[in-house]
């Protein structure tokens, strides 16, 4: 498999709104790779977005979650429910029920990145069944698996996908882990691009913790094909990344990074602030349970322009971001700046 563009970069998927059709296309335009992100959007809205890519005649990639299963420990999920009302009642909205099973609209978005033949497709949260890798690939689409170490990397190589994105604990938002119980997002992405490609034959793109230019030296170096960045794009201006988002993080008020399964009971790497310092130590595993317990919380906070109540998802490279057009963003990531 060859690198087929001018760029070793890939602006990775940022569910949530950062990636837009516009950012993938700007990036596209700059050289590189754009990935839109299916997760949280309908499958209607998804294949609107891939469609209105498409109509611009540039490659782009799709990204989507793999189901996870429904949470074993219900108990702990009913009692952070009743740990988040003071957070409900702050913003007089409703806590939802336990919402146990969810698998994002899998299947249909599956069969739009089919229908429109999407260039690349990349999975998180878990392998994909070997028969969805095939049916894309008949559809000539390139495949994509993130994993987070080498036990990962062997179990998504056996459903034969196109090559592996390596992730880091450095990275921010989720984890791509399949073991979120044993995660402390300790690891860096020169040593979980080591250790995939001792473990399998496929090409690699590396992901956590990239903002300069040397880090991509480093990464390519290390032996990965491509590397894929997500944090260092959120102030693009054609990124549609939240308002309060990108005010705190111009503000350089929050300073550090935390991996936290507060908002959604998936890790994720986020600037602290008082909900993940609040919650973190109770919070339990059940993605996406804890995802729809949290949202109406987040989306008021955001109403309301408090950064101190939303997920404010960043790796560790989050001080390199800039505001500016992605062509910039781009030729400072490649050290043509």
């Amino acid at each position: 498999m060859v690198w087929e563009f001018r760029r070793p970069v890939v602006v990775a998927p940022m569910a949530g709104g950062p990636s837009m059709p516009g950012l993938v296309t700007a990036a596209a335009a700059a050289g590189a790779l754009g990935f839109l992100a299916a997760g949280y959007k309908s499958a209607d809205q998804v294949a609107r977005e891939v469609a209105e890519v498409r109509a611009s005649g540039v490659p782009f990639g799709l990204n989507i979650f793999v189901p996870s299963p429904p949470p074993v420990d219900v108990a702990t999920l009913r009692e952070y429910r009743e740990a988040l009302r003071p957070e409900a009642e702050r913003y007089e909205v409703e806590l939802p029920q336990l919402r146990l099973a969810d698998d994002d609209g899998f299947a249909a978005k599956v069969q739009v990145a089919v229908g429109a033949s999407v260039p690349w497709v990349s999975f998180t949260f878990g392998v994909p069944e070997e028969s969805v890798v095939k049916e894309l690939r008949r559809a000539g689409c390139t495949v994509l698996v993130t994993v987070t170490d080498a036990d990962e990397a062997r179990r998504a190589a056996a459903a034969g996908p196109d090559a592996l994105i390596a992730q880091a604990g450095s990275a921010g938002g989720h984890s791509a882990t399949m073991s979120p119980a044993d995660y402390d997002g300790s690891s860096t992405a020169p040593e979980v691009v080591r250790d995939v490609r001792a473990a399998v034959n496929l090409p690699i793109i590396a992901a956590g913790g990239t903002g300069t230019a040397q880090d991509v030296r480093h990464l390519l170096a290390a032996g990965a094909m491509a590397v894929q960045a997500g944090t260092v794009f959120l102030l693009a201006d054609e990124a549609g990344t939240r308002a309060v988002q990108r005010d705190a993080m111009l503000s350089r008020r929050f300073t550090e990074t935390t991996v936290t399964r507060a908002f959604t009971g998936q890790p994720a790497r986020a600037l602290k602030n008082r909900f993940t310092d609040t919650y973190s130590p109770s919070a339990p595993l059940g993605y996406p349970t804890v995802h729809h317990l949290t949202a109406p919380i987040r989306a008021a906070a955001t109403r309301h322009g408090d950064p101190d109540t939303i997920n404010l998802w960043a790796g560790t490279a989050h001080a390199e971001a800039r505001p500016g057009p992605t062509a910039e963003i781009m030729r400072r990531l490649t050290g043509e700046d």
